[in-house]
């Protein structure tokens, strides 16, 4: 850049494109400094070198904010995991839903562990009931990447994001008018009550005989 440009030609480009020529670096660095810019060298390895006049600083910036936008978008899952007692409060289960959607959201894999204490183990529907309860509450949200393992006095699940899904919802909240939240939520309100899916439990280990 500038000075340190010691080639004795090389090709100039301005800063709107135009081209301006071949030319010695000294001239082409008064050319920039007349214009309030930095001569930088842009293509180094052709014959001559290619040096473009831009404004350093900003290009520098603008790089940066590039790069930190890629590395955001570029996103690389991790499993996060969500534990859950047999016998949960319901503000509990609430608390650890929105926890998982948050995970979900953001682009990370869910593990979902039911975690069973002393003669819980006897009452193994009640985690496939929780499963099962997960499985429709996350519909809009994720898809089961692992169906429910018991190992031993953990009984276990993984969901992963549904893209697609994810995106029509972020579409449909855009779209929404003022007052459409209610309304859904009265449409849907009917559907709490029927009955969880029925959760396939593969079991695993010396007490899978309890499932």
């Amino acid at each position: 850049m500038n000075e340190r440009i010691r080639i004795s030609q090389i090709r100039v480009i301005a800063e709107d494109g135009e081209q301006l020529g071949v030319m010695t670096p000294q001239d082409a660095l008064r050319m920039a400094r007349e214009r309030g810019l930095d001569l930088v060298e842009v293509a180094p390895n052709v014959s001559p070198p290619v040096c473009r006049f831009l404004d350093f600083n900003k290009f520098r910036y603008e790089e940066q904010r590039r790069e930190r936008e890629a590395r955001r978008k570029h996103h690389l899952p991790r499993l996060k995991e969500v534990k859950f007692k047999p016998h949960i409060e319901a503000h509990d289960y609430q608390v650890k839903l929105m926890r998982l959607k948050r995970f979900l959201a953001r682009g990370d894999n869910a593990k979902v562990t039911v975690v069973f204490r002393g003669r819980e183990l006897s009452h193994a529907e009640l985690g496939r009931r929780i499963l099962a309860r997960l499985v429709t509450d996350l519909t809009a949200t994720a898809k089961v990447e692992r169906t429910p393992i018991l190992e031993g006095r953990f009984m276990t699940m993984v969901f992963v994001p549904d893209h697609e899904a994810l995106r029509r919802a972020a579409g449909a909240a855009k779209k929404a008018q003022p007052g459409a939240a209610g309304k859904s939520a009265s449409a849907q309100a009917p559907q709490s009550s029927a009955p969880p899916p029925s959760v396939e439990v593969q079991a695993k280990g010396p007490e899978s005989g309890s499932a």
